[in-house]
Order: C-alpha cells, then structure tokens, then sequence
C-alpha cells in the first residue's frame, strides 16, 4: 500500500554537517525499512519525510563536481565565515546560506512514483508555481536542473538548483531556492559548473525582501498538491 503521509519539519537555520548527518540518518532509516519488508515479505508502511532548512555560508560539491569551481582557498573561506563540503549527490558546487530557502525530501518513490526525472521535473513545477505567486515568471533551461528567469535568452539566471541522491527509490538532498540569499557569495563560485550565467533570487527581482515564512507555506502547498501527498 502506498503511503502518501510526508512528516513536514522545519529545521530553522542549522548547521549544514548538523543537518546533513541528520538526513543521513532519517535516509538510512528508510532504506533499511525497505529492506526489512522485502526480505521479511512485510508491509510495514515505509516513512516519507519534507524537510526545510537555511544553513549559515556553506559552499557543496557534489560528487561530479569540480574542486577548481571553488574560488576560494582555505584562507579564503575563513574571511567569507564559509564552510566547505564535498557530499555525495549529484551536480557541481553550489552555495547555501541564511536567506535561500533549502529543501530536503526524503521520501520513499515507491509511493509517489518510480521515475526520478519525473520526480526532478516535479519539484521545480513546484518552485515555478510559487514564483508565479509573486508574479515572477520561471521554467526550465533545456539541458539544465533547475528552475530559470529569462532562459531563452542571454539574460539567462538560475534561481533555484537541484542536486539528488536516490537510492532504491528513496531520495535525500534536494533543492535551493534564493528567496532572500546574499548573492555576493555566489561570486565566490561557478555555479552548478556554468561560468556564463547569472544567479538571482526573490529578493533581486521583486525589489523587496518577501516574507520567508510566507514562501514556506506556498512552496509546501504546491509540493503537497503537485505529489498529491498529505503533509503531517
């Protein structure tokens, strides 16, 4: 039976390795369910969970990442009161920090659907139709993750970047979404690998800070209706 109940929990603003072992655990938990069931022949409903968080200055490497798009030495980041991670999903480097709203779903595919391009494709309807709440226009970069302003022209910017594990149909990791982010700290990179293509946020765009809080609870709807899952 599929069980369509996501635990919804908001983490606040954490630290990144606090957080990442954090989903870790919950990720391995729900792995070895799964496991259990199929060597056992039970039936024990399998646990999805939603997760939001910001992370003070961090940059990411995922695991196809460049360690040459980090511009930044050790020194470097210490000046920025940055972090620096190499983690084990997919993409390139990307920044989190106070202001961009990060989402980590860890959920079990087998009760939504088996299809992680879907699933990619998904969450950034998710991101586009919560922009298009506060009038911004969004959609898709072909050949790209991710959800884009401007992307059929040279005004191209990214807004928000997925990175994904997936493993035996359960995800970990997620997306990062520029709401209020400082996009300075974005200079510090090339991000997602693309060095001729600019970063934005809600911020940049609007012309004023949208409440946080706000944005949450669009984006949480969207993800709740779009994956037709109950949030608890």
């Amino acid at each position: 039976m599929k069980n369509k109940e996501v635990i919804f929990q908001d983490w606040g603003l954490m630290d990144y390795q606090l957080a990442w072992d954090k989903q870790e655990a919950i990720f391995a938990e729900t792995v070895d369910l799964k496991t259990q069931n199929r060597n056992n022949g039970t039936e024990i409903p399998v646990p999805n969970h939603l997760i939001f968080v910001e992370h003070p200055h961090v940059y990411t490497l995922g695991k196809s990442g460049k360690p040459e798009n980090l511009l930044l030495d050790e020194l470097g980041l210490i000046e920025k009161n940055a972090t620096y991670h190499k983690i084990n999903r997919g993409g390139d480097i990307t920044y989190h920090g106070p202001g961009q709203l990060v989402g980590y779903p860890i959920l079990d595919l087998d009760n939504f659907f088996t299809d992680i391009h879907l699933y990619l494709r998904t969450l950034e309807e998710a991101i586009i139709l919560t922009l298009a709440d506060y009038g911004i226009s969004s959609g898709r970069y072909t050949g790209f993750t991710g959800v884009w302003l401007d992307a059929d022209n040279e005004k191209a910017r990214k807004i928000c970047a997925l990175g994904v594990r997936c493993s035996r149909w359960v995800t970990m990791h997620g997306f990062a979404f520029n709401v209020n982010s400082d996009l300075n700290y974005f200079k510090n990179i090339i991000p997602c690998g693309i060095d001729d293509k600019d970063v934005t946020s809600m911020e940049r765009e609007l012309g004023f800070k949208p409440d946080m809080e706000e944005v949450k609870s669009k984006l949480a709807q969207h993800i709740s209706r779009l994956f037709e899952m109950r949030l608890l």
